[in-house]
């Protein structure tokens, strides 16, 4: 390893070249920044392109009743009104512009009969509302962004791991990593940074993450000093792959629902509709002949006033209902339940579905045109992240942004299926023209400690070590399985409790963590970093949890089953004190009365 770093100034520094980090280095880029964009893979592998059902904005094109206020209250009840009011105002208000101007950068949306984008319906939104191309949303998504990320003459960091943030007077001030081509080190100075990484499902054994999605943005901020917020709500989704074993959590796009899928347990049973909470029962199709009513209105583009299907309840209640059919005796044969959209036509299943044909009759034998999946729930999305600000994204520590998943406060306790896509177009927008507008304030080229780059390139070194030690491979099966087993969808004070017992163990041995090989492409020397990430986010995880004494959305108590009112005023806060992890709360920012009404009204 060389003792000089290559070093990279840029005003603008973006990490994690998702939709939400190509998003903000273009705005920031076309605010008149020098912007650095960096990925821990290749430019166009981010786990965007996993997003498959649609981005969701009231464009209503497939019905007219449609609105920024409905896609808002929506919004706020699926996330059992945890939210943050101005972020899901923002959200709502932007996210049609946010399309349209994406369309107009060459987008390919799938067609109305008239020519305008086609929009789907999903669970916990009132219209249809998602802009789709079939089942690949975030995979155009992300081949437009990049195609005008290029365009702009953005600087790009490939196959690059960022292992530390620089602070230097109080502030932010770069980035040190190393490239996993070389293992090498890497500064980047920056006046503003933007961290843009994703969720965290790596931190799971049954996870829809790809392999980059660590906690490194989140782990990262916490280590500089800012804040993080609500990480108790995870996000199972309902529908992931569970044979074979070697794709199990694969996602299952909620678009299958969308477009009519049924579930039925082993006895053939539509078992939703026990699972309906009792205050928003109204809201879904009574019989199977209402919802029949509904899937035919649907695939003839009419709107309609049957009401929708309970498969199209939220997220957090539908994981929960299959969880508990499985636990009950209910399951399919591999430990999931049936999900079915064969009596469709098949030419239309596979005009609407593309990707979940090709997924089944590819890695599982199976044709969905001719009978059901098997699905169950797989960790999808972190609602909770870093604390920002709703207007510009800056987080509590100066010089430092976010933007996308790894930022809290927009989701509340549960997020909406394709809000995720919509966010990272408003925020990774807002987030940007806010670090150009930081960067700008600063009149010099920032300074970057040299003790502070030491101490990263020794960390670095440290896993070759001579001396015994553990593999890191090892740690994180352990840490997966005691996530998967203790703070999954269904928790306790007691198995909380042994979870952080279990974690500050693995803490404790992650210095002794020893590899072989060279430092080229070693996955090993890579996990090493994302392990120190992983136990981070898993310790705010479990801790929040265990704060919370109540069940709301995505985080369920079996020892506190009802929602709290106390607790719905409050946000989960995660900061370091020293080298602690210290869990408080703290009031949910308050709601203008013209917004509280949007959500009252009935």
């Amino acid at each position: 390893m060389t003792g000089v770093p290559d070093r990279h100034p840029h005003d603008v520094l973006v990490i994690g070249a998702g939709g939400a980090g190509l998003r903000a280095a273009i705005a920031a880029a076309e605010a008149g920044a020098d912007v650095g964009l960096v990925c821990k893979s290749l430019l166009g592998k981010a786990h965007t392109v996993m997003a498959e059902g649609g981005v969701a904005a009231s464009l209503r094109n497939a019905d007219d009743r449609d609105s920024w206020q409905t896609h808002f209250r929506d919004t706020m009840v699926g996330g059992k009104l945890l939210n943050n009011p101005r972020m899901a105002q923002l959200h709502a208000q932007e996210a049609p512009d946010r399309v349209n101007e994406l369309e107009a950068w060459g987008a390919v949306f799938d067609r109305t009969r008239d020519g305008r984008i086609l929009q789907r319906p999903f669970g916990g939104h009132s219209f249809p509302r998602l802009a789709h191309v079939g089942d690949r949303t975030g995979l155009e998504m992300i081949r437009t962004l990049q195609d005008r990320a290029v365009a702009a003459g953005i600087k790009v960091y490939m196959e690059c791991t960022v292992t530390h943030l620089l602070t230097w007077t109080d502030r932010v001030r770069g980035a040190f990593g190393y490239w996993r081509t070389s293992g090498e080190p890497v500064v980047f100075a920056a006046k503003a940074i933007v961290l843009a990484t994703g969720g965290i499902g790596r931190a799971f054994e049954v996870t829809s993450n790809s392999w980059e999605l660590s906690g490194d943005g989140q782990a990262l901020a916490y280590l500089a000093g800012a804040e993080l917020i609500d990480m108790e709500f995870v996000q199972f989704h309902p529908t992931g792959m569970v044979w074979p074993p070697g794709v199990r959590g694969l996602l299952v796009t909620e678009a299958v629902r969308g477009e009519g899928g049924i579930l039925r347990n082993r006895d053939g049973e539509r078992f939703m509709w026990r699972y309906l909470p009792e205050d928003r029962r109204n809201e879904y199709a009574a019989t199977d002949e209402e919802a029949s009513r509904w899937v035919e209105a649907l695939s003839a583009g009419r709107q309609t006033d049957a009401r929708r299907p309970p498969e199209l309840s939220t997220r957090d209640n539908v994981a929960r209902a299959i969880y508990t059919e499985v636990k009950e005796g209910r399951g399919s044969p591999h430990g999931g339940v049936f999900l079915d959209i064969s009596y469709l036509p098949a030419e239309t299943v596979r005009r609407k579905l593309p990707s979940m044909y090709d997924q089944f009759k590819d890695l599982a034998d199976v044709d969905i045109t001719a009978g059901p999946m098997e699905v169950g729930p797989t960790t999808h999305y972190m609602m909770g992240g870093i604390r920002v600000d709703p207007e510009t994204g800056a987080t509590t520590r100066a010089g430092l942004f976010a933007a996308g998943e790894v930022a809290g406060g927009m989701h509340g306790a549960n997020r909406l299926g394709g809000n995720s896509l919509s966010d990272l177009l408003v925020f990774g927008r807002r987030t940007g023209e806010a670090a150009a507008a930081e960067a700008a304030g600063q009149d010099e080229v920032p300074q970057v400690d040299p003790v502070q780059i030491r101490a990263a390139m020794d960390d670095l070194a440290a896993p070759f070590g001579s001396d015994p030690g553990d593999d890191p491979h090892r740690l994180h099966e352990e840490l997966q399985a005691t996530m998967q087993s203790l703070v999954g969808i269904f928790r306790t004070e007691a198995d909380l409790h042994e979870a952080i017992g279990r974690l500050a163990g693995l803490h404790a041995r992650w210095p002794s963590v020893r590899v072989s090989g060279g430092r080229t492409y070693n996955p090993g020397w890579g996990l090493v970093f994302e392990l120190r990430n992983m136990l981070i986010v898993a310790e705010a995880v479990a801790r929040s949890a265990r704060q919370r004494t109540e069940s709301r959305g995505a985080h369920s108590r079996i020892d506190y089953p009802d929602i709290s009112p106390a607790w719905g005023r409050k946000n989960s806060v995660v900061r370091r004190e020293g080298e602690k992890m210290k869990v408080t709360s703290s009031p949910l920012p308050s709601m203008p009365d013209d917004l509280r009404q949007l959500i009252t009204s009935e």
